[in-house]
């Protein structure tokens, strides 16, 4: 009976958020497209494994406020009847992210990084010179960074 008192001892801690995978971001519009996730509360995006994923803390509307059993237990989604013990939030302890994005300040330093750091190339001959409002543009280049690289920049949760 371990596992019936692990959950009951459990605040139903995997019925209180729900994460899906997202495109591995690739440039640096990805990326703030991602810090618009962040400005919305009781949202984070981690990654693991190399898979990028958008964390939403609601709360099942299932799970009891007294006792935190599901309500509809016999008729729960196929998702939580394959949710296994093993993987249990409670027992496991906390996660070891690559990555763990809290907040758009978070995402918005790690893009500074990550971006902001280019290398300015002057425009090649032939390239960019259509008109004189074109002459004066430079093109910015994407130092590393491309890889994915384990970087621990973002806060650890």
């Amino acid at each position: 009976m371990a596992k019936e008192t692990q959950c009951g001892e459990c605040p139903g801690l995997c019925c209180r958020y729900v994460a899906l995978p997202i495109e591995t971001p690739e440039d640096k519009e990805d990326y703030d497209d991602i810090r618009w996730y962040l400005c919305h509360e009781d949202i984070t995006v981690f990654v693991e494994e190399d898979d990028w994923y958008i964390n939403i803390k609601n709360k099942c509307r299932h799970l009891s406020d007294e006792g935190y059993r599901c309500e509809i237990y016999d008729k729960r989604p196929k998702i939580c009847r394959g949710y296994r013990h093993k993987d249990c939030d409670f027992v496991e302890g906390e996660y070891d992210y690559e990555l763990h994005f809290t907040d758009d300040k978070q995402m918005e330093e790690y893009i500074k990084i990550k971006f902001d750091n280019n290398v300015i190339e002057k425009p090649k001959k032939g390239k960019l010179q259509k008109s004189k409002k074109n002459q004066s543009r430079v093109r910015s280049i994407s130092g590393p960074g491309g890889s994915r690289n384990k970087d621990k920049t973002a806060a650890k949760g």
